[in-house]
């Protein structure tokens, strides 16, 4: 990946605070530093509620459909009143409906009564408000009351969320850094005097072993060598092994491209279409869906697949619950002819808190989420300790019928979380540590392939590429089942091109012109 220079370092934001608050006329964050007592310390973004302004703030959030306890709401429970009593501010919740959340947030833009934040996590929505005008930049309150944000949230998301220098969202990190991991049944590789695949012959001969060495033992012709699902789902670790993840921008020769166009694709397509060609994968994996999938794999149709870094709690243990002796255990990622490994990495950021250029109080809106992804995203990710959860020989141990009770909080909790927080990877062991979540994060942190454009949806994208999706999807496939030559892809990457592909390139360069 491409060093990126840093255009917003901590000492650029502290220039343009210093900049803008001779001139500014907005909210609290750019008072007359004299009118405060604790103006001396506000650089800290920590200060003691006392010693802060008591504001009054509207903030809307996605609630996820979750419900509350009865007697409680969304501005009647423990954890809003616990941001309350840390912050000094008097917060209102809004919470529109889960279905239409992004719809009602274009209604709340239209309206003349506008809260301090809004969190989206559509960044076409959030690019649209801010060439409206309609969201103000945020440097001078981060600089003064949100030091724990700039800590906690890498360079290359406040890149994300900067345009013309300014700073226009206060983003929520991604907890975990992709999904896919390939996981095998290792009863089934000793039953037949298999060694766990490395390269991707090796894990051709599995499949073809797991397809027609009757790797169960019970006489039937009743498994698959390997499970994919529709729209070309469950198949990154396979791509990676080819160096490059489908739909990404990556750099050759000083320019941005898009990974579905180049020759690697076309490798990895002609790779996967073997395995189909040879009777390797469930013949039906076009029509799977998550439900038919997971049973497929509880059931014991399947052995080897790309497994979310979850499925340890899901399929995988439905798996050994229906046959005590299944064993599963994680793989290396498959290894191309290059020595290349990778899988689908996520993008850096979830979702994005915005303050509308109607807002008086900017500086409230960061001290709240500032203290929400610092000192108190631990009680708001996990519950209150002792009640929701404890420790118990230096592990935390949780209360699930609490924690259920309780999975309200997690409206706050994700919508500013930090990157890379250690709560989060005590949480995961908190569910089990004989699920192997952290493990399996880590092994996909090791060679996630991330998108190497970081800005936000260009115009092209908007209009061409739900179309190119679709292009791309249908030419994959029939490539993959035999419908069409492998040699069709060529024919794809002209398409692409000609219906909006080249016109996406041309924007992405112009960004990464000004950003690599």
């Amino acid at each position: 990946m491409a060093k990126w220079k840093k255009t917003i370092s901590l000492a650029l934001i502290a220039v343009m605070a210093g900049l803008t608050a001779c001139s500014s006329n907005g909210g609290g964050g750019n008072a007359d530093p004299s009118a405060s007592p604790s103006a001396t310390n506000a650089g800290s973004g920590n200060e003691a509620p006392a010693e802060l302004e008591k504001k009054s703030i509207r903030v809307v959030f996605n609630n996820g459909g979750r419900k509350f306890p009865d007697g409680m709401d969304e501005n009647n429970n423990p954890y809003i009143d616990y941001i309350r009593e840390n912050t000094n501010l008097d917060i209102t919740l809004q919470l529109p409906p889960a279905d239409g959340y992004q719809d009602a947030l274009n209604v709340i833009m239209a309206s003349g009564d506008l809260p301090d934040s809004i969190y989206t996590w559509d960044a076409s929505w959030f690019e649209s408000y801010v060439k409206q005008k309609a969201l103000q930049p945020l440097n001078e309150a981060l600089e003064q009351y949100g030091q724990d944000l700039l800590k906690n949230i890498p360079e290359d998301a406040w890149k994300t969320v900067t345009i013309d220098g300014n700073i226009y969202a206060i983003p929520s990190m991604n907890a975990v850094p992709g999904n896919e991991l390939m996981y095998v049944r290792k009863d089934w590789l000793d039953h037949l005097g298999l060694q766990p695949p490395k390269t991707l012959e090796e894990y051709r001969e599995v499949m073809r072993a797991f397809k027609e060495d009757d790797p169960d033992g019970d006489g039937q012709d009743d498994t698959y060598g390997f499970i994919m699902a529709e729209n070309l789902a469950r198949m990154a670790p396979f791509v990676g092994a080819f160096g490059i993840q489908k739909g990404m921008w990556t750099e050759r020769d000083g320019q941005l491209v898009n990974a579905s166009t180049l020759p690697e694709m076309k490798e990895a397509l002609a790779f996967i279409a073997g395995l189909h060609k040879d009777g390797l994968i469930d013949p039906e994996w076009m029509l799977n869906k998550e439900a038919n999938f997971s049973e497929k794999i509880a059931s014991g149709q399947v052995g080897l697949f790309s497994a979310f870094w979850y499925d340890t709690r899901g399929p995988i243990l439905t798996s050994k619950q229906n046959d005590p002796k299944a064993e599963w255990i994680p793989l290396e990622f498959p290894t191309g002819p290059q020595g290349k490994q990778g899988t689908t990495g996520y993008g850096y950021i979830a979702g994005y808190n915005v303050v509308p250029v109607t807002s008086k109080n900017p500086d409230a809106v960061v001290r709240m989420l500032n203290f929400m992804n610092g000192e108190g995203y631990k009680t708001l990710l996990l519950g209150f300790e002792n009640e929701v959860w404890k420790t118990e020989n230096g592990k935390i141990v949780t209360d699930f019928e609490k924690h259920n009770e309780h999975i309200y909080r997690q409206t706050l909790g994700e919508s500013i979380r930090p990157y890379g927080a250690e709560e989060e990877r005590a949480r995961l062991d908190s569910l089990g540590v004989e699920f192997k979540l952290n493990d399996n994060i880590d092994r996909i942190a090791a060679v996630a392939i991330r998108d190497q454009y970081l800005g936000v949806p260009t115009p092209g994208m908007g209009k061409h590429q739900a179309d190119l999706t679709k292009l791309e999807t249908e030419y994959f496939t029939e490539i993959i089942v035999g419908k069409q030559p492998i040699e069709a892809f060529d024919e794809f990457v002209a398409e692409w091109k000609k219906k909006g592909g080249d016109t996406i390139t041309e924007e992405v360069n112009a960004w990464y012109a000004e950003n690599k």
